[in-house]
């Protein structure tokens, strides 16, 4: 930590956490000495994806097709 209190994370950590230099980020305290950094980004872009094999591929052009007859 710098005379700033600033923090200099490992590019493989930042990687993997799919942070990218320049976003901003929360830092909570979750216990005496540890901290959490989590992505303040975009809802959509930390969401994206997570429903991924729910609805079988082209069910929902099915459905929209549906509609629209």
């Amino acid at each position: 930590m710098s005379s700033k209190n600033q923090v200099t994370l490992p590019v493989e950590a930042m990687r993997a956490a799919g942070l990218r230099a320049g976003e901003e980020v929360a830092v909570r305290l979750i216990g005496d000495g540890e901290l959490v950094i989590a992505a303040l980004g975009s809802r959509i872009r930390r969401n994206a994806g997570i429903a991924t094999g729910i609805y079988a591929a082209g069910e929902f052009d099915r459905r929209r097709d549906a509609w629209e007859h």
